[in-house]
């Protein structure tokens, strides 16, 4: 897979495939990420690619020309169909299924954005969709394309030691994950459920799904909405929240 990046700040993103996950997935070549940064394509004696806002406002606006020859020259690399993709908090919320949807394609050029924004001429005719990853603001898209390479990266088969670790990650299923212990049994915060020391592998999963419903009852309940439960799981959520005293 190949990931490309449009960026003013390339050593900052280039950063995502040096360490943990995202590190070993690029190291054994699972995916290449490559940037561009647009002031090398800025025709003019300051490399500027920004200019004041038309209409007036405080803050600079990021130029068409220079965005849209760097992504010219990614094309000329590339000679596939991998969306453009901007980074934006206007943006089409970016989630888990997004993330799986864009692992398994042929990757994405990625756009970050900088000062007030991008001019939009260049999303209107060059840009295949917006993403959000939260409702807030940024410094820039870096930060958001370096979150969505990371979500990308660890579902590439091969980048995980064990294949059921993105399995059973949050969203993964529309649930929130099941809490985790590890040892010691005994800590001066309690103990280790005895469900989880018994070797009953059924119950032991059976308590997960329980757990992982309840935690998304409690903290997203909108996520639930969205998920049609077996009969099952809906007698698991109503265990979990008569064990929660109703």
């Amino acid at each position: 897979m190949r990931l490309d990046v449009i960026t003013l700040f390339p050593e900052f993103v280039t950063t995502v495939a040096d360490y943990g996950i995202t590190g070993r997935a690029a190291a054994k070549r699972l995916f290449e990420l490559h940037t561009w940064n647009p002031r090398d394509q800025a025709q003019n004696r300051h490399n500027s690619v920004d200019d004041r806002a038309y209409g007036g406002g405080p803050g600079m606006v990021m130029q068409v020309a220079p965005l849209r020859r760097s992504l010219e020259a990614v094309r000329a690399q590339r000679n596939d169909s991998a969306p453009v993709i901007v980074l934006s908090p206007q943006g089409e919320k970016f989630d888990q299924a997004w993330a799986r949807r864009l692992a398994d394609g042929p990757g994405a050029i990625l756009v970050s954005g900088r000062y007030e924004g991008i001019d939009d001429r260049f999303l209107q005719t060059e840009v295949d969709l917006e993403l959000s990853v939260g409702d807030f603001v940024l410094s820039g898209g870096e930060l958001p394309a370096m979150l969505v390479i990371d979500a990308i990266a660890r579902l590439l088969p091969g980048a995980l030691g064990d294949a059921q670790s993105a399995v059973q990650d949050s969203f993964t299923q529309g649930l929130f994950d099941h809490p985790q212990y590890t040892r010691p049994e005994y800590e001066a915060a309690g103990a280790v459920p005895d469900v989880l020391l018994s070797g009953d592998h059924a119950a032991i999963e059976r308590w997960r799904l329980k757990q992982a419903l309840g935690r998304t009852w409690l903290r997203r309940p909108e996520l639930l909405e969205g998920l049609d439960l077996s009969t099952d799981q809906q007698q698991l959520l109503k265990e979990f929240i008569a064990e929660l005293g109703g």
